[in-house]
């Protein structure tokens, strides 16, 4: 992946890390290490995006050994800003596979549609309710419910926890992130018994004006490269690409 010199892309990137959060954190010579139990390769994975002076290859030995001590696999997040740059070929050459390619995408909140579906909730503090919904909506297990819990009480910003309802019942939920001019959406999650109709673009609407109203003037959002009605919904929606990122994963020797 080629660098690039876009200031506001890899600040994306913080952003990203600052709005998904993991348990804990351990910073490594610029790398951020991130633990939460294994519940997604976002918050259980090694973000390589600052300075990096130690010898590469100790470092990610010793990054695997950490990760198996926590019976995780060692997974890398490999964007334009890697330190050092050459660390995706030799993940490569360690025999690291390349999962989920993602696109980020923004959109400025300029000229935005006003939605035509009125009955939605935001909170912005986290509710029962809502995580109710979206463990139902996911399909979180009982085992990752208390981890994705805290992972959502663990960020320090303002976040707007959005409903979208239909004859009183729940069927699409995501949340957002507000933080130094931009709003980053997740978890965007539609009913499968009530797709194609429209609502997530609806429930998105919502979330961009509270963004807005909040003081986000971009929005920015991942979606897996390969997620075609995702993709439609988005450029819907006005998003474009800025970068791609993927990740590297070793997996764990059981």
């Amino acid at each position: 992946m080629n660098p690039t010199t876009n200031p506001d892309h890899k600040m994306i990137e913080e952003l990203s890390l600052n709005h998904w959060q993991p348990l804990s954190t351990l910073l490594y010579d610029g790398w951020v290490l991130r633990f939460a139990k294994g519940y997604t390769k976002r918050a259980n994975s090694i973000q390589p995006i600052h300075y990096s002076t130690q010898d590469v290859h100790e470092k990610i030995e010793e990054c695997e050994r950490i990760y198996a001590s926590h019976q995780l696999s060692t997974i890398f997040k490999i964007t334009p800003f890697v330190q050092p740059n050459h660390l995706d070929q030799l993940l490569q050459e360690r025999g690291y596979t390349i999962v989920d390619r993602t696109h980020i995408q923004t959109r400025s909140l300029e000229n935005l549609k006003e939605p035509d579906h009125p009955d939605v909730k935001i909170n912005e503090q986290l509710t029962e309710e809502w995580l109710d919904h979206f463990c139902r909506l996911n399909q979180v297990n009982d085992l990752h419910r208390g981890t994705m819990e805290q992972m959502l009480t663990n960020i320090c910003t303002r976040v707007g926890f959005i409903s979208l309802l239909i004859d009183g019942q729940v069927v699409a939920c995501g949340f957002g992130v507000v933080e130094r001019g931009y709003m980053g959406l997740y978890d965007i999650i539609t009913d499968a018994n009530f797709r194609n109709r429209g609502l997530a673009e609806q429930m998105i609407l919502h979330l961009l004006h509270w963004g807005k109203e909040n003081g986000a003037a971009f929005s920015y959002l991942a979606v897996v490269a390969n997620n075609a009605p995702a993709l439609k919904l988005y450029a819907k929606l006005g998003f474009s690409k800025i970068y791609t990122y993927c990740y590297r994963v070793k997996e764990a020797k059981v």
